[in-house]
């Protein structure tokens, strides 16, 4: 049986509000304005051959926001490595998943 009456504490639902929030503007942040912060990789056409070159990029790449014309005309890929995307899903969804259970923790302990 399922309990339909379970009511989930102010507490928990602000700092989940507050997670979210904060998350969303984080997103927006690293999505919109071009920061180089992650580690990645470029691949670029010299002549006949591609070459791999590690760079740090920008979330707000992936979205076309940030980079000219010019500079991807030998570009023919860029990814994040696997700690550019640990970096990442820490700064999304880590950071402020601590900063809202510490406010969790705060309103608990009034």
């Amino acid at each position: 049986m399922f309990y339909t009456n379970y009511k989930v504490k102010p507490e928990i639902k602000q700092s989940i509000a507050y997670a979210i929030a904060i998350s969303i503007v984080i997103s927006a942040v690293l999505f919109l304005i071009p920061i180089e912060l992650f580690d990645g990789e470029i691949i670029h056409q010299v002549g006949a051959t591609q070459v791999t070159e590690p760079h740090s990029l920008s979330l707000s790449y992936f979205v076309g926001i940030g980079h000219s014309e010019e500079n991807m005309e030998t570009i023919i890929d860029f990814h994040l490595t696997t700690s550019g995307m640990v970096t990442a899903v820490i700064f999304i969804f880590g950071i402020p998943a601590l900063i809202g259970y510490r406010v969790y923790l705060q309103k608990t302990k009034e």
